[in-house]
């Protein structure tokens, strides 16, 4: 199903239809106050950027796709495979408090709770099962996809919350796309490490170096998860390609903001 593209005076986000009813979104760089080189609606912090900035920023975002920064849950990524459950304790953690762990991906079933991860071309994907009301929100740049990460937060949510993967819906964000991510070996050899043969469809060689699917890959763990197809969502928008809407690591270096997508437990 499409990702549907949302216009706010300047902030633009974009949402999926398999998510609707949902509060959650896909940030992009428009519509903060942020100055540059985070210009403009930065929403990570430790950036360099202004923490008054970020705050703001957050409070927009998450007016415009109906969910409440106060009640925000941010990720601390390390570009491993930690699955972390999140209670009421954990409201405002990375925003207004400290974080006190390390996570790349983040699950509840707290009513009123938002999580929330960031990119720079890595994949985000967001989780709702209908039947419980539980969510999740993974980061998975290739480190995290060969390690299996959006498995692991599946199965988390089946062991903590009694989700039936048959059940997930999955949305997946922006991310650097085929036509960008190039990489040597080491990447691709992962994937086949983790995924098998299956891994080979999402990976096509150009001389000596390769190129890599990484939002097929994540579907195809998302898939190996138990969910079903028509159950995923991909935006299938490159993050790399559209300087005007997103940061992209490999284009822009480490000087530059993070998007992030969000999503509340209702």
């Amino acid at each position: 199903m499409p990702f549907v593209t949302h216009e706010k005076n300047d902030l633009v986000y974009f949402t999926s239809s398999l998510l609707e009813g949902v509060p959650h979104g896909f940030s992009t760089r428009r519509g903060g106050v942020s100055s540059a080189p985070w210009d403009s609606l930065n929403l990570g912090p430790g950036r360099g950027d202004g923490m008054d900035a970020v705050v703001e920023n957050s409070r927009r975002f998450c007016a415009a796709i109906g969910a409440d920064a106060e009640n925000l849950v941010l990720s601390a990524q390390v570009h491993e495979t930690a699955v972390r459950a999140v209670g009421r304790g954990d409201a405002g953690k990375g925003l207004f408090r400290e974080r006190d762990y390390t996570a790349d991906a983040l699950i509840t079933c707290e009513k009123g709770l938002s999580l929330e991860v960031f990119s720079a071309d890595c994949g985000n994907i967001l989780l709702w099962d209908s039947a419980t009301g539980a969510v999740g929100a993974i980061h998975a740049g290739w480190r995290g996809c060969a390690g299996g990460i959006v498995a692991k937060a599946v199965a988390e949510m089946e062991r903590l919350y009694g989700v039936d993967s048959g059940d997930l819906r999955a949305a997946i964000g922006p991310c650097i796309g085929v036509c960008c991510f190039e990489t040597d070996s080491d990447v691709p050899s992962a994937m086949l490490d983790a995924l098998g043969g299956d891994a080979a469809a999402y990976l096509t060689r150009r001389g000596e170096k390769w190129l890599v699917d990484l939002a097929g890959l994540n579907e195809l763990w998302l898939l190996c998860a138990g969910l079903l197809p028509q159950h995923i969502d991909r935006s299938g928008l490159c993050t790399a390609c559209h300087p005007e809407l997103f940061w992209s690591h490999r284009k822009m270096g480490s000087r530059r903001g993070l998007q992030a997508a969000v999503i509340t437990c209702i």
